[in-house]
């Protein structure tokens, strides 16, 4: 029997129009299983008497790596986004092509909050970018600020229990947000000095987003790490102290 991850993997490329024999081949399964699945004609896993092993960190207490979910929770905050499918939800998060590192850390992320649910990427042609995705019926659980609508133009507001990760893993969460729709990078001002200008240069990090709750956010986690900051313009938050620069380094870094 196929691992339930392994189905779910299926019936999503289905869904998005992948021929049968592509998906068994990306599947590394038979044509034939897949339209079993696609019919609705899975049968129950080995060894499970038919029932669904535990998988949800939420629904059936399942350990949650913390630090792999609060920085998954800052990716998602600023570049991700969960959909329905036809019979389990699809979370996606859009990494830029120009990062492969990054790329690399939200696959690696995915996997460890959800292990028991494939990672796989996409990519459209004509898009420098590539889209970590993964299939669960719990991806809802993680992540309740899922809903219709763009993130900026409704409430965005941790739970409880997510704001207690935040507070006991700051660090990865900043990382998240910053590696999303931050950025790292040096600034020039220039001087006027007798006989002409002169040039200086500092590093900074901006944070950059249209929702005022997960600017929010971000300068809440900025404030439990110690770091000074302050808004340059409405929608973006800017870290140019050097000692605050030097502080949130330590945490998050050049994108890479």
């Amino acid at each position: 029997m196929y691992p339930r991850a392994t189905v779910d993997l299926a019936l999503l490329l289905s869904a998005l129009g992948v021929l049968d024999r592509e998906n068994a081949q990306i599947c590394n399964v038979s044509i034939r299983a897949i339209r079993h699945w696609r019919a609705g004609e899975r049968r129950g896993g080995a060894g499970t008497g038919g029932r669904e092993a535990p998988r949800c960190p939420r629904c059936d207490d399942c350990r949650l790596d913390e630090t792999a979910y609060s920085y998954l929770l800052g990716l998602y905050l600023g570049d991700g986004h969960i959909v329905r499918t036809a019979r389990s939800y699809l979370l996606t998060v859009a990494c830029s092509d120009r990062w492969p590192g990054l790329l690399r850390e939200a696959q690696l992320a995915t996997r460890r909050v959800m292990p028991t649910s494939s990672v796989f990427l996409r990519s459209r042609r004509g898009v420098a970018c590539t889209y970590v995705s993964s299939v669960s019926k719990h991806w809802p659980c993680l992540f309740p600020q899922h809903g219709p609508g763009r993130k900026h133009e409704r409430e965005i507001k941790l739970e409880p229990w997510q704001q207690e990760i935040m507070t006991a893993c700051p660090g990865d969460f900043a990382r998240g947000l910053f590696h999303s729709d931050g950025y790292r990078g040096g600034n020039t001002v220039r001087r006027p000095v007798i006989g002409g200008e002169r040039l200086y240069e500092y590093p900074r990090y901006l944070f950059d987003n249209h929702s005022i709750d997960i600017l929010r956010l971000c300068g809440e986690v900025l404030d439990l790490l110690g770091v000074a900051w302050r808004f340059s313009k409405p929608t973006t938050i800017s870290v140019a102290r050097r000692e605050a620069v030097a502080r949130l380094d330590e945490f998050v870094g050049a994108k890479y």
